[in-house]
């Protein structure tokens, strides 16, 4: 395990302005950046050629690239692509998860200027989200798609929207099916016409065009240069010199649609020389075993992951002391993201790294946004406790504006932040001010207002929040979080109501594994799991402080949250604002108490 003296402590530059807003900086000096994701790459497959770069699971053991193989399918499926004209502006859609050749392809079409457009799984595999898939491919204009099998992707690929670009699958390619095999790209000869391609890619290069939703019922395109990217990962070092202290390696399922995974932890594997390993499995039931599996085989030196990962990775580890051996023995840093990693399941994970190695690793997480690549804030001193997100990273300048008493709106500007979204001027006009901020619409607290060094937590959506018809201000975002708490088991994911309303309710979505059957109106009628609903809520309430912290009223859905209909984001989170448009009846019986649906707590 790294030592603790790997840990910086936390140096932060402050500005007060005669507005009250509050301009932060770090103290701490940026190294040297890469001008490419394809540097990295040359570095290692020179200085480590076989070392593991990058592994998937292949039946009882794994299929492994190292640095030096890496290297050589790049550079042939870089020039089988410029073979076939594609550079710069001309991206490639991705439609399946994380996999060996996702990564080689990733790096061939960055290492020519060709973005890649990775799309969340679940807009190909399912049918009402192929909506999705049109829209990003009609923003896009890609030369080329990609999908790991023609199999469960062949709907997605067959879509009439999609007709005249290439296909190229890993498995299921067939004169049949038109599709192209991605053995073909690796037959490409690299040459001078590769090389010359390669020394024009720079940090204004377009490197991906990552899709992410909101408010709205359609995902953004946000790109994400080489600069943005490169930038990041010297941002992190600064912080995290346990970065470079050996070559780490990473067993990770996160998607790489998303920033967290597809950017950040696959760049930091990269830029350091490390291995990453691709755990086939997901923290959801029936899935997770799989993950289990991947574990017994292989564990991490850094693990980064989501809370509810970790609260099943506990449970597991709890009866399982093998698998808890093997996870803490040379375990470095554990970092989690998404939300607040619950306070028992922090606990457990540090009890069981002290029984397993007398010590803990660092347990830490950060800020950031997909339009940021991601990391804007990271607590890195060690000593973090849950919810603590930390200081700016270096070259990074973060704004405070005063929201409410204590309570600040998070702005950030800085070379890892983006220059605009794709292709969308009014959206970009909009989300930047005048002094070129990024307006991130999230709100921040500091630990210890007359001690800076200690950072700033996470609290919560500035457009979650609402009042009552009071006047009273609802933080939308923490209530959901304790009332996920006290649900825990019964609820998939609820939504705050309350908004020019007297008192505040809970739609409840509840944990499918329960199998409720509809009441008949669109609602859960069974009497027993009502009641388990209303008796947890009254213990809530009775922890409340006032009206806008006491829920008294609540309805359980029937219908799942659709995400054809964009009530579900790629992230897999709830789209409020969806959800209360689209079950506005819904939401009007659930202030009517002669309604028998309403559970009245």
């Amino acid at each position: 395990m790294t030592a603790i003296a790997d840990y910086l402590p936390h140096n932060v530059l402050r500005e007060d302005r005669a507005d009250g807003a509050i301009l932060l900086k770090s103290g701490l000096e940026m190294g040297p950046v890469a001008r490419n994701t394809g540097e990295w790459l040359h570095r290692w497959a020179d200085e480590t050629p076989e070392r593991v770069f990058i592994a998937e699971r292949d039946g009882d053991g794994w299929r492994e690239m190292t640095y030096s193989q890496t290297l050589g399918q790049v550079r042939a499926v870089a020039a089988a692509l410029l073979a076939r004209g594609l550079g710069p502006g001309k991206p490639i859609v991705v439609l399946s998860g994380p996999s060996v050749d996702h990564g080689i392809l990733t790096l061939a079409a960055q290492y020519i200027g060709a973005p890649t457009v990775p799309l969340a799984e679940q807009y190909s595999l399912i049918g009402d989200a192929h909506p999705r898939v049109v829209y990003a491919v009609e923003k896009t204009k890609p030369a080329l798609i990609y999908a790991a099998d023609a199999g469960p992707y062949g709907d997605a690929l067959a879509l009439p929207e999609l007709a005249g670009i290439e296909k190229v699958v890993s498995i299921g390619a067939s004169a049949d099916n038109g599709f192209h095999a991605f053995a073909d790209l690796l037959a490409g000869e690299p040459g001078a016409e590769l090389d010359a391609a390669y020394a024009a890619v720079d940090h204004d290069t377009l490197a991906k065009i990552l899709f992410t939703s909101g408010s709205t019922s359609m995902p953004k395109g946000v790109p994400q240069t080489q600069g943005m990217m490169c930038v990041n990962q010297a941002q992190y070092l600064a912080c995290l010199p346990l970065l470079g202290a050996r070559h780490h390696t990473i067993v990770d399922w996160l998607p790489w649609n998303h920033v967290f995974a597809g950017s950040s932890d696959f760049n930091m594997v990269l830029a350091n020389g490390g291995s990453l390993y691709l755990d086939d499995g997901k923290p959801v039931k029936g899935l997770f075993e799989k993950t289990l599996t991947t574990l017994k085989l292989k564990t991490g030196t850094l693990s980064f992951n989501v809370p509810v990962a970790y609260a099943m990775l506990v449970d597991a580890m709890r009866k399982d002391e093998a698998l808890k051996r093997d996870f803490f023995t040379d375990l470095d840093m554990i970092f989690y993201a998404g939300a607040s990693l619950p306070a028992d399941v922090w606990g457990a994970l540090e009890d069981m790294a002290r029984e397993v190695t007398g010590k803990v690793p660092m347990m830490t997480s950060s800020w950031g946004m997909t339009e940021t690549a991601p990391a804007c804030i990271i607590h890195h001193q060690g000593g973090a406790q849950t919810g603590m997100i930390g200081v700016p990273v270096p070259e990074l300048e973060v704004k405070l504006i005063p929201e409410q008493p204590e309570r600040y709106e998070l702005r950030v500007r800085g070379p890892n932040v983006m220059p605009g979204y794709y292709e969308d001027p009014e959206k970009t006009a909009e989300t930047f001010d005048d002094e070129g901020f990024l307006i991130t619409g999230d709100a921040v607290r500091f630990i210890d207002p007359d001690d800076i060094a200690q950072g700033v937590k996470f609290d919560g959506r500035i457009s979650e929040d609402f009042k009552l018809l009071t006047g009273t201000w609802v933080q939308a975002g923490t209530l959901r979080l304790n009332a996920l708490a006290a649900l825990k088991g019964l609820v998939q994911d609820v939504v705050v109501t309350g908004a020019d309303r007297n008192s505040l309710g809970l739609l409840i979505f509840p944990d499918p594994h329960l199998h409720l059957p509809d009441g008949g109106d669109g609602t859960v009628s069974d009497a027993d799991y009502r009641a388990q609903i209303t008796e947890r809520l009254h213990k809530l309430a009775e922890e409340a402080t006032g009206s806008s912290t006491r829920i008294v009223r609540a309805m359980v859905m029937a219908e799942p949250p659709s995400v054809g209909d964009g009530e579900i984001t790629a992230k897999g989170s709830l789209n409020n604002r969806v959800i209360l448009t689209r079950r506005a009846d819904l939401l009007e019986r659930l202030y009517d108490d002669a309604d028998a649906a309403t559970l009245k707590v």
